[in-house]
């Protein structure tokens, strides 16, 4: 008799994702990065980079556990499926320092990583700020434990166990925000310096999982936070989505991940044309010609204007899409204004026919 089927659910969805990480590290290990030429290399002698580190044999996959039932269901069908690959399995706990006891939990977790025979396994304290609002702020602390984590061990790839749910509550964020198709596209399933992160259960609901740990027995740990309707997130999840659902019927967590799918394909496509389209609106000098910014499509030229104020230092989280209008008003509705104030210090300004993006 074969294993529950939310138990092999889980398991296929690893053993897939598993498979793209050797494909990937097949095709590295045969096309390695060649030593520059001496002479390129003195001329690249003052951008300092530290060493690559050497490439093991085997790659290890590092799973991010919180001790809920998403990441432990993620946890135990990586220690599965990778004993039956060419794979090494570790795990990393974030202690978020964010509730009494948090340190006592996270022990907790590396045990019943450990009692799975990942290895290596750690937990791992960070300091929560405040900028951004809690929620944000847990996250970019979450993620830079996480980077680091896999640096250290060298790690290949890092496993998130984002579900179909997760995804369908980031579209409703992003739509609620306003902030375009980028925002609409939710969670890549892989995101990250060279693909790092990867989510095999974007495709599977949070059910699927949480029927894992039961048919499994494995214990598991529901954030309090989850629950708190102090939380944006968490209000969606208890009230918003199960009001759309009784509004609309069943299917709508569905629809919106099928939603991110769509929207994630269409805004690469113009994310790809305005990188194309970035190097044709620029003179013999590189500076953007308004007139031929003016010739673009508005989805197009808003992506151009966003990479350019990106590059010249303004933080592209701290960017809007208000932002990115006012820059674009300088093109399309130009009545001699003042030159925008952007975040970072960056300014854009209209001068004779050119779009000036500098910092102040």
């Amino acid at each position: 008799m074969g294993p529950h089927p939310a138990v092999a659910a889980i398991r296929l969805a690893v053993r897939r994702v598993l498979h793209d990480i050797l494909n990937e590290h097949t095709r590295n290990a045969e096309h390695p990065r060649r030593t520059p030429h001496p002479e390129l290399a003195e001329a690249g002698a003052g951008r300092q980079r530290a060493p690559l580190p050497e490439r093991p044999d085997t790659p290890l996959v590092l799973v991010a556990c919180s001790g809920g039932a998403d990441s432990m269901a993620l946890a135990s069908a990586l220690a599965f499926e990778a004993r039956k690959l060419d794979v090494r399995a570790g795990g990393v706990t974030v202690d978020h320092g964010l509730q009494d006891g948090s340190d006592a939990r996270a022990a907790e977790v590396v045990d019943r990583l450990t009692a799975m025979r990942l290895d290596p396994v750690e937990s791992v304290a960070v300091r929560v700020g405040h900028e951004g609002g809690p929620e944000a702020a847990a996250r970019d602390a979450r993620y830079a434990a996480l980077d680091a984590a896999a640096e250290r061990h060298g790690a290949t790839a890092v496993l998130l166990g984002h579900t179909r749910d997760d995804q369908a509550e980031t579209v409703l964020l992003g739509l609620a925000r306003g902030s375009g198709i980028r925002s609409l596209s939710g969670m890549a399933a892989s995101s990250g310096p060279a693909g790092r992160y990867r989510r095999p259960f974007l495709q599977l609901d949070r059910q699927t999982a949480r029927t894992a740990c039961l048919a499994q027995s494995l214990p598991v740990w529901d954030d309090p936070h989850n629950i708190d309707p102090a939380y944006t997130r968490s209000r969606l999840r208890h009230e918003g989505l199960p009001a759309l659902e009784k509004a609309l019927g069943k299917g709508v967590v569905e629809a919106l991940a099928r939603t991110a799918q769509l929207s994630r394909d269409d805004a690469d496509a113009l994310d790809t044309w305005a990188a194309e389209a970035a190097r044709s609106v620029r003179d013999e000098a590189g500076r953007l010609e308004c007139a031929k910014l003016y010739a673009l499509p508005p989805a197009v030229r808003r992506r151009v204007l966003r990479r350019a104020v990106v590059e010249a230092g303004s933080p592209a989280g701290s960017l809007f899409a208000r932002h990115i209008e006012e820059v674009d008003r300088l093109i399309t509705g130009w009545r001699g204004q003042r030159a925008i104030n952007l975040p970072g210090r960056v300014e854009a300004m209209r001068q004779g026919g050119r779009l000036v993006i500098r910092q102040s």
